[in-house]
Parts: structure tokens; sequence; C-alpha cells
């Protein structure tokens, strides 16, 4: 059986060419299933109905669907029906379409057959097994590949084989999972904690470690960690909206299923405001606070360098809240170009022009690498969402006529593929577990304890500021 291979590369934007990836030669402009079709332009898919695209997508004697369109498709198809629902019409197709449930079906049309349907099969499991943790896909999953190996011991193997590798990645994830729940409430508790005894603070970064390269280490395991455990089709299932030829509920109304890309987006904010945390710690002199902005500011030029963008642009943007960027006697005492250089990488002025042209740098020296190191692709991920969003927001799901307008789905794949090589590269640096526990659980201030902080640090300078000061107070005292 062969592996399903990386789909580095293998979306190219619009202008699908290959006249043999997404039609056979004998192929007329439509191919018709019922009355609707499957409809080209130039010889590359641009729509279809629902069904003739579930057609397209199902393995027969003389056709296998290329790894695009079955990435593709996958991935999209669940704005229009459930992945569940999807599985059960391709079992259908697989059994009825071609007589496999005809007990004298001939042996060798299933040996021809069956291979194929397998490698779909483990395209799905390996690239979306996410889809598997509804108990109806996986039953369907075990109907079908109990057929396809009834009587082929090789087959039974492949078949074995593909279902423990689903289960070790469905297992993996529920662990990692459960572990964020309880690093989430070990960092709930050590707040409670420095709420009730401010100066409890014995710790701060700088004393755990202060080697800028170390931090920028240990934040890009953890960037890549999390990155590791989001689904491609998180992307889609986050912009989901109720399919207008659809009567009943939207697909992921009921469960929608972004949890791990939520998780990496509260990640950011969680070091965003470590960082802010950190400089307005209440113990600190002024001395103290310029050493740990300038810390933090060469933390965030190592992860410039390393090519994780995302952890840049989260100390970058913990930098200039507003409870850090008014200690106006602070920043006097930072040498701040490098900051400003760091900056102007993360302007976002021209559609973070600046940002985009470093990131094209770096993804192509990842393509090109020779080490692991020099591979590491982290994206803001924010932007990169924005991204498809507005992909999303800017293109219709559905052509006039009701066809899927799989041409946009073309170029949502296109990026989330992309998405897919950055996220599974492994992390060359050494773990240090103190460095790593304390960036996950470290106590984080919320914006208001933030502010009272800083005008504790220093204090308010205008009566817009002294109004405020004066608010937060008697809110906080309200509190006691």
């Amino acid at each position: 059986m062969p592996q399903t291979p990386l789909l580095t590369g293998m979306l190219v934007s619009r202008g699908y060419n290959n006249k043999n990836l997404y039609q056979s030669p004998n192929q007329t402009k439509e191919e018709g299933y019922g009355n609707a079709g499957l409809c080209y332009r130039d010889n590359a898919l641009v729509s279809g109905s629902l069904e003739a695209l579930i057609h397209h997508l199902v393995p027969s004697m003389d056709y296998y669907p290329d790894m695009t369109y079955s990435f593709t498709f996958l991935l999209s198809s669940r704005l229009f029906i459930h992945p569940y629902e999807l599985m059960s019409k391709v079992c259908h197709l697989c059994v009825e379409q071609q007589r496999l449930s005809d007990p004298q079906a001939d042996k060798i049309r299933i040996r021809k057959l069956a291979p194929r349907i397998l490698q779909l099969l483990q395209e799905w499991t390996e690239t979306f097994p996410y889809d598997y943790r509804d108990e109806r896909m996986m039953r369907s999953l075990k109907e079908l590949t109990q057929r396809m190996a009834s009587g082929d011991e090789l087959y039974r193997k492949v078949v074995h084989q593909m279902i423990q590798v689903l289960i070790r990645k469905l297992t993996t994830l529920s662990q990692y999972e459960e572990a964020l729940v309880k690093v989430n409430a070990t960092a709930t508790d050590r707040l409670t904690v420095l709420k009730a005894k401010p100066q409890a603070i014995q710790r701060d970064m700088l004393s755990v470690c202060n080697d800028p390269f170390t931090v920028a280490q240990q934040l890009t395991h953890i960037e890549l960690e999390r990155l590791s455990y989001i689904g491609p089709e998180e992307f889609i299932q986050a912009f989901e909206k109720k399919d207008p030829l659809d009567n009943d509920k939207s697909c992921f109304s009921d469960h929608k299923k972004t949890s791990n890309l939520e998780a990496y987006v509260e990640w950011f904010n969680r070091l965003s405001f470590m960082v802010a945390t950190e400089i307005c710690m209440p113990v600190k002199k002024k001395k103290q606070r310029a050493r740990v902005m300038e810390f933090f500011i060469d933390v965030a030029r190592e992860c410039f360098n390393i090519g994780n963008f995302n952890s840049l642009m989260a100390i970058i943007s913990g930098m200039n809240m507003s409870p850090v960027s008014r200690l106006k006697k602070t920043w006097s005492k930072v040498k701040t170009d490098k900051f400003d250089i760091l900056e102007l990488q993360m302007d976002p002025s021209g559609n973070f022009y600046n940002y985009r042209t470093a990131f094209r740098g770096a993804t192509q020296r990842s393509r090109t690498a020779n080490s692991t190191r020099e591979k590491i692709v982290i994206p803001f991920f924010s932007l990169l969402i924005k991204d498809i969003y507005f992909l999303n927001e800017g293109c219709s799901n559905r052509m006039q006529n009701g066809h899927v307008n799989f041409e946009k789905f073309w170029e949502m794949a296109k990026q989330v593929s992309e998405f897919m090589v950055w996220k599974k590269v492994e992390c060359p640096f050494e773990k240090d577990r103190k460095i790593l526990q304390y960036l996950l659980t470290a106590p984080v201030f919320s914006e208001d304890t933030l502010c009272l902080a800083s005008y504790d640090s220093e204090g308010p300078e205008n009566n817009m500021e002294k109004d405020r000061w004066k608010s937060l107070r008697s809110t906080l005292l309200s509190r006691v």
C-alpha cells in the first residue's frame, strides 16, 4: 500500500492545466450525473453539483481521483454535507456502483478495485483524522474496509495498520486536549494566588532564563506543538454558514470543531499579555523594567531569525499594549533601535507588505533547506486566518445554477495545504521543561490589572489617565 505523499506544491494557483489530473481524455466539457455535472474551464474543474463532485471522488476500475482534488473536496465538502453523510455516500457508491455487494462479484475485479478504495480511505484518515472522532464515521470506515479486505490477507494487514495509525492519532489528540486543560488550570491557580498576595511574585522570566535565544527556542517548541494539532478542516469550519440550498441547520452549528485553532489563538493572546505582565510587575524598578523590555526585544529578534513570526508578533503586540507603551520614563532607558526594526517588519500598512515579503523569503528558504532548523516557518496566525476569511467572504460557495463554486475551493485548499507543510516540521531545539512550564503557566494580568500596575509604576500624567486610574481603583475596591 503506497504511503500518502505530502501535499507540498501539489496545489498551484488557478490554471490547473494538466488535463489528466481532472479530466480524462475522453471527457467532454461537462460530465453529467443525473441532470447536473462537472464544469471545466481550460481543462480545470471550476464547478459542479454536489452529487457529481461526490461521484468524482470515488475510485472505479479505471479511474482514481487526483490527490489535489481529493484534498480540496474533503476539505470543502463539509460546508455542504456532514463528513459522516459524505462517508455514507462514498461507501454506498463503492459497494453498489462497483457491484461489491454481489456475493458472486469477480474476485479479480475486487482485487483491482480494493487498493484504490483503500488508498482513498488512507488519504482521508491521514489528512482529516479528526473526522473519525464521530462514531458514525468510524463505523462506516470499518464496514467498508472489512468488505474490501475479506478473503485477502494483504488487504487485512493494510486495513489493520491504517486503523491502528488512526486510533493512535486520535488518542494523542485526546491526551493533548487533557494536557491543555491541566496547563490552563495551573495558570488560573497561580493567578488566584497572585491576586490574593501580590507580593508573592518570587520569579519572573529573567530569573528563569536570561538567554533570549533559549527562550525563543522554547517559544518555537510551543508554537510548533500547537500548530501540529490544528486540523486543516478547522479553517473551513471556523467560517461555516448555513448552506442556502439546505433547509436544515448548518453542518456544524451543533458542535463547531475548531477547538485546536481557538487554543492556538488563545496562546498568542497569553504570550502578549505575559510580556506586558513581566514588564508591568509592580515590584520592578525602572531599570529592571527597561532590562525586561530589552530582553523581550532580543527574544523577538531571535524569533524572527528562527522564522517564528507568530511569537514575534505576540511579543510586539504585548510591548505595544497601552499599559506598556505609556511607560515613557522606562522607555527612555531602553535602546529601541532593534525594536524599531522589528516593528517595521510587522508594520500592518500595505496589508502587512513588509511581513509578507519577509515571510515569503522564509518559505523559500524552507523549501530548499538542508537542516530542520531552516525549515521552520511559523506564520503570523491571525493574518493567515484573516486571509482565508476574506477569500471565503469574497466568493460565493454556490454558483447561480446551484453548482458548488469549486474554483473558490481550489484557492482555499492552496492556502491550507501550505499550512499543512509548515505544521509538520519537527522542532530541532532541545526542550527545557522549566522554561516551558513558566511560559505556559506563569500568572498573566488582565487588561485592567495591567493598567493599575502601569499607573503604580509611572503615575497618571493627564486627566484622562487620572480618571481611568480612579475608576479602576474603585472597581478593584468594590470587589474586595
